[in-house]
């Protein structure tokens, strides 16, 4: 599953919205610093999900606020 994310860093109240099935708006606590907003954001789609941080990549934008995500379901 593709997913387009809007990432909303430095959040007091992390979590995800979702607009559509594929569109949806991330809100973390972490800065956009040193890849610590990505690898949050792969956390919170995971747990959310519900499958391991390694079928979550993110395939573009990874230093841009708006990213497409790959999700692979659980073997």
């Amino acid at each position: 599953m593709k997913l387009t994310v809007k990432v909303k860093p430095n959040n007091k109240q992390p979590g995800l919205e979702f607009i559509s099935e594929t569109d949806c708006i991330a809100r973390i606590k972490s800065p956009p610093v040193d890849g610590k907003a990505n690898e949050e954001l792969i956390l919170l789609l995971s747990k959310h999900f519900r499958v391991p941080k390694t079928n979550i990549s993110i395939i573009s934008g990874l230093s841009s606020k708006s990213k497409l995500v790959t999700v692979h379901p659980r073997d």
